[in-house]
């Protein structure tokens, strides 16, 4: 299943599979679940052996014979069936938290969602008799304390949640379970919540309702893209990882799902990514709009416009997902870290950096969204006129990079570049000319300081390292040279480019793994430069790099190919949408219309996808099977 062993302990990244409900996750590997968090992404996990081998939560049944495993998810859903297989028989483990519509939700309504914050598996066997074991030690508080377990008579309970059982459990030494034997088609199920619900025999008996209701929402979801290209398994199942990692009560969109899994193995290089990062976020924005999903980005905006204002917007660079702006940054010694590697961090300090970039990111998708048809109330467009005046008049100070090394502050090209950007967006959006001068002054910075003696983007002034981050000037429509281009792509492939994909910049070359989604950005450049057929190589050579149910970690090392980063990455699987989307309009209408912005752009997607593919039919019959009425099931 994975590319990589687990001698030094604990599974292998590439190993996982996330399963969620748009406001917690859960990560599942060879049918272990060793990271859940189930009401919010971002919450202390009640699992949490992803991070810690010896002390940290878990949930396992699993044979007590020797087994192969297999899994996949459930046609276009984020429900996931784990097959453990020995030689008396096969367990199924079915893996989802379930969700549904809310009631009086519109039919097309993709963001109002009901979830009762539960993880359900459903274990049968599906082939002979199997006898295996069950294992449950629940994480609080970060595992600080252990967990009191007490026994009740469907299942066991703690300070922080239940687990729900239709087998009777023993506790002994802080984990609850014991062995069982199931015949083929005998089951059992299990229900962890985060707390003791009021019916735990009624919830159990839901499970299969809860199951079917779950995946025809997902199902539902996913047969509202448009896409119509040739990688409708990759597109779908990175968009199903994406909307994962939105967290449905704010719009707020999660850049991982996890903290904390290193960069650099034996190093220091361990975030936490399950909060919302500007920038990755209306790049992913981008990415579903391009599918045909514009709800997730009105929702976005009403996260925006609440939390992210203040003198300029956004007034920082990311964000809790409840809005919170205070991130503190904080060691968690008592955890080893996945297989040792320490540290564990819960927050970001990354907060409190500045980055230019993020001005033009968010112009950007201003102006994308007002090509989805949304308009600037007078509010809105006096925020947006503070904020170019705010960037016209700072664009030459030094600032953060797009990577948020930790340091001093530089004058980074790709900051300054989207600086441009930001004024230009703004032009549009406010129908005025009044940033001219200041964007020529800029372009002529760059082309004066930015660009080395070969014709290419530099990383910063001053210096001749290759940055990956330069290949995105390709998609912001700044008004450099092809020249320029071509040579920012040939020096970027001679500095950091493997036959696995791309290092991200030369600091930490030999060190850290792969960017994954540099590999992508540099499939965007080569088609706007018409280098058709490389891009494709290119794209199909990162596609193969993907796990065995299509989920990307942030980085690949560049030897054996295992994941490194946390995992999935919003950034990586976006990557793949944008590029899989900007092939298929190069196909169709030439490279010549990747040319311009990203509204551009999204104007020749949905121009070249095929909705006549889609079966509304189907479509509302799934729909009607995906509301989640929890009082009717006598679950509110």
């Amino acid at each position: 299943m994975s590319r990589a062993g687990s001698a030094s302990g604990g599974h292998a990244i590439e190993d996982y599979a996330a399963v969620g409900d748009c406001h917690g996750v859960a990560l599942v590997a060879r049918g272990r679940v060793d990271w859940c968090a189930l009401t919010a992404i971002d919450e202390a996990p009640v699992c949490l052996r992803l991070l810690d081998e010896r002390r940290g939560g878990y949930l396992d049944t699993r044979p007590t014979r020797p087994f192969d495993a297999q899994r996949h998810y459930l046609s276009d859903s984020n429900v996931l069936r784990t097959e453990l297989s020995t030689a008396d028989g096969t367990l199924a483990c079915t893996d989802f938290m379930p969700m549904g519509r809310h009631p009086q939700a519109a039919q097309e309504d993709t963001v109002h969602i009901v979830a009762p914050h539960w993880l359900v598996r459903i274990v049968e066997a599906v082939r002979g008799e199997v006898e295996f074991a069950l294992a449950f030690e629940p994480s609080v508080d970060w595992a600080r304390h252990p967990a009191e377990l007490g026994g009740h008579e469907h299942g066991v309970a703690w300070q922080g949640g239940a687990l729900l059982c239709d087998r009777p459990l023993q506790v002994r030494d802080g984990v609850a379970g014991g062995v069982f034997h199931l015949r083929e088609g005998e089951r059992m199920t299990l229900v962890l919540a985060p707390r003791l619900p009021p019916d735990p025999a009624r919830v159990l008996a839901s499970a299969p309702r809860l199951c079917a209701i779950t995946r025809a929402w997902w199902e539902a979801w996913s047969a509202r893209s448009c896409y119509a290209g040739r990688y409708p398994g990759a597109v779908k199942r990175s968009a199903l990882a994406l909307k994962l990692l939105a967290y449905a009560p704010t719009g707020a969109i999660a850049a991982a799902a996890t903290t904390s899994l290193p960069e650099i193995t034996d190093g220091a290089y361990n975030w936490d990514y399950r909060l919302c990062w500007i920038r990755d976020a209306t790049l992913t924005l981008f990415a579903l709009a391009a599918l045909g999903y514009h709800d997730e980005a009105e929702r976005f905006s009403e996260f925006l416009f609440h939390h992210a204002t203040g003198d300029i917007f956004p007034t920082q660079i990311l964000y809790g997902l409840r809005g919170e702006r205070e991130l503190t940054e904080r060691e968690l010694p008592w955890l080893q870290g996945w297989r040792g590697n320490a540290p564990v961090r819960a927050g970001n300090a990354a907060y409190r950096q500045r980055q230019f970039d993020v001005y033009g990111e968010m112009m950007d998708w201003m102006l994308l969204r007002h090509a989805l048809g949304s308009t600037l109330d007078n509010a809105q467009a006096a925020l947006l006129r503070r904020t170019a005046d705010f960037v016209a008049a700072h664009w030459r100070d030094p600032g953060h990079s797009f990577w948020e090394i930790r340091g001093t502050p530089r004058h980074y090209v790709y900051g300054m570049l989207m600086c441009w950007v930001a004024l230009d967006r703004a032009q549009s959006l406010l129908r005025t000319r009044d940033y001219e001068p200041v964007m020529s002054a800029i372009v002529d910075e760059i082309e004066r300081c930015g660009v080395s003696a070969h014709g290419c983007l530099r990383q910063r002034f001053g210096s001749d390292d290759a940055d990956a981050v330069t290949l995105r000037a390709a998609m912001v429509d700044l008004p450099l040279t092809s020249r320029c281009l071509e040579a920012t792509i040939d020096e970027v492939v001679r500095q950091l480019d493997t036959p696995r994909g791309l290092h991200r910049y030369r600091g930490l070359r030999g060190q850290e793994g792969l960017f994954v989604a540099c590999g992508f950005w540099l499939v965007d450049a080569l088609l706007v430069a018409g280098r058709e057929d490389e891009a494709r190589e290119r794209f199909e050579r990162m596609l193969a790099q993907a796990n065995d149910v299509g989920l990307f970690a942030e980085e690949i090392d560049p030897g054996s190919g295992a994941f490194l980063g946390n995992m999935p990455q919003a950034l990586s699987h976006l990557g793949l949408i944008h590029s899989a989307t900007l092939l298929e309009i190069a196909e169709r209408k030439g490279t010549g219309a990747l040319h311009g912005t990203h509204a551009h752009r999204l104007h020749h997607a949905l121009d070249v996808m095929d909705a006549g593919q889609r079966d509304p039919s189907r479509e509302r019959a799934r729909d009607r099977e995906a509301v989640l009425d929890l009082a009717e099931l006598g679950l509110g």
